[in-house]
């Protein structure tokens, strides 16, 4: 998987939370703690994040998996804690939401009161349901252990450490977060909220017990762990999307069975795994970057839908979000942020709002240009004044298709004039899509089939996959190595286009 990269800390301050701090009630232990919230601030922070959220990365669209998922979630919710009967009236009749998310991006995560979210790239890396619903029980556990609460209260006066799972962070080069992401910083700082190892863990056997009593086969979660252990050796570095204070992978391995053994010794009959039915909701299940929604080929980003195209600098690495597209340069010293602006009629005005706010000095321009020698376009030249070190901004609007699209390309003022020219000129060579070949792009799905014979994986894979996706890669969505054994029948998922 492509790590979305940039490690960076926000400076969050939460009078609001000091102001709010009380004496709560935990659903899992049925004790009172000291908290940053009360439960009625969890359901309202969740109800307003998630609209962020759905914004962000969009809903994958297909009911019968939403509604698998939705479905799935419930049975774990009716065994959890926010269940049962000595609970607390106020968390039992809070209602769950269980959402999958249309990105690529391996990962699961829940927000407080409720909210729990599943992305199409965390269920092509699992087998079965039994697996899913082990880390959807590990989501409503931080929700019921009321670990965003705990942890904001931690955090108060501090730092939290962002790492750019789905997004690039609160603060990049110190322009503000909203720039970057479209998530408040109250978004930002309860979805990528280290929890630490103590709250993982209660979370994992959350995961097991809540699977098991539901009569899922939990110690299969563990499987979903040596996914990640495997995706962080292939690109030798932190887990994707995984904070780091989370317990090893290869921890989690042995532990989760460990555990799900206790259940199963206490009478649960936990056989359920359903990897046919999970199959059939992953066959034709969108894989990886949606092409549809731009990708990059060697050095162009192109976008087929819109019809547009502008020329990537060598070095330089492309995030691609629903919203806009982040290039970042190397060793991440400097910037540019592509997006539609959707307030402006003109790229003359464009320019003019953005060079019009506070702290920011014209230094040439602002002046008509034009992209491709056919497109209309403003540009300026600006520095933008911070405490933390000023910056230099190339910002150019460009008129295209009855649209506004603004480039905001900036370094650090001492290093503008390494990256004047490439800030300046991918604008300038923005241009329109014609290659029929790329405007009839098709999205690679998942082929889901059962194996007519048995053989070796590497055997059962084709000479070429596409969209540069390498065959460690489809290994590793099936949970299998390259030279293991298949036996006939056993499911097996394959990337097509």
């Amino acid at each position: 998987m492509k790590r979305l990269i940039v490690h960076a800390l926000a400076a969050i301050t939460f009078f609001t939370v000091v102001s709010s701090c009380s004496f709560q009630t935990n659903p899992v232990t049925g004790q009172t703690r000291l908290l940053a919230y009360s439960w009625s601030q969890e359901i309202q922070i969740g109800q307003e994040v998630d609209q962020e959220i759905v914004a962000q990365f969009g809903l994958y669209d297909d009911e019968a998996v939403a509604e698998y998922v939705h479905n799935i979630g419930k049975d774990l919710l009716e065994v959890s804690h926010m269940r049962r009967p000595e609970t607390d009236r106020q968390f039992r009749e809070t209602e769950f939401f269980f959402k999958v998310l249309d990105t690529p991006v391996v990962n699961a995560f829940a927000l407080p009161g409720g909210y729990t979210y599943v992305t199409r790239g965390l269920m092509a890396h699992l087998n079965n349901e039994a697996q899913l619903a082990m880390v959807m029980g590990h989501e409503i556990g931080h929700v019921a252990a009321r670990h965003a609460s705990q942890r904001a209260l931690q955090q108060t006066l501090g730092q939290v450490l962002v790492i750019g799972g789905a997004v690039l962070g609160q603060e990049l080069f110190g322009l503000p977060g909203e720039s970057i992401l479209n998530l408040s910083s109250m978004g930002a700082q309860l979805l990528f909220l280290s929890y630490g190892r103590d709250a993982e863990r209660e979370s994992d056997r959350l995961g097991v017990e809540y699977s098991a009593m539901a009569g899922y086969a939990a110690e299969e979660g563990a499987q979903f762990f040596t996914s990640l252990k495997r995706i962080s050796e292939r690109h030798g570095a932190a887990i994707p999307n995984m904070l780091s204070s989370h317990p090893n992978p290869g921890e989690r391995e042995k532990n989760i069975p460990r555990m799900a053994n206790e259940w199963r010794e206490k009478g649960y009959e936990m056989t359920k795994k359903n990897s046919e039915l999970y199959m059939s909701m992953l066959d034709g299940m969108l894989f990886g970057d949606n092409p549809r929604e731009g990708y990059v080929d060697e050095s162009e980003f192109l976008h087929p839908d819109l019809e547009f195209k502008f020329p990537v600098p060598s070095g330089w690495q492309v995030i691609n979000q629903r919203e806009q597209v982040v290039l970042v340069g190397p060793n991440e010293q400097a910037v540019m942020i592509f997006r539609i602006d959707g307030q402006s009629e003109s790229a003359q005005q464009s320019v003019q709002s953005f060079i019009g706010q506070d702290g920011i000095t014209v230094n040439e321009g602002p002046e008509q240009v034009m992209s491709s020698d056919q497109f209309n376009g403003y540009r300026a030249d600006i520095t933008v004044q911070q405490q933390e070190g000023n910056l230099r901004a190339i910002i150019h609007a460009i008129e295209f298709d009855g649209r506004i699209y603004r480039f905001v390309n900036y370094t650090g003022v001492n290093r503008f004039e390494e990256y004047e020219e490439v800030l300046t000129t991918v604008p300038l060579d923005f241009d329109r899509v014609t290659d029929e070949a790329v405007l009839n792009i098709s999205p690679v799905t998942m082929n889901v089939f059962q194996a007519e014979s048995s053989g070796i994986f590497r055997d059962f894979l084709p000479d070429e996959l596409p969209m540069g996706i390498d065959k460690d890669e489809v290994a590793i969505i099936n949970q299998v190595y390259l030279d293991d054994q298949i036996e006939a029948g056993q499911y097996l998922k394959i990337p097509v286009q």
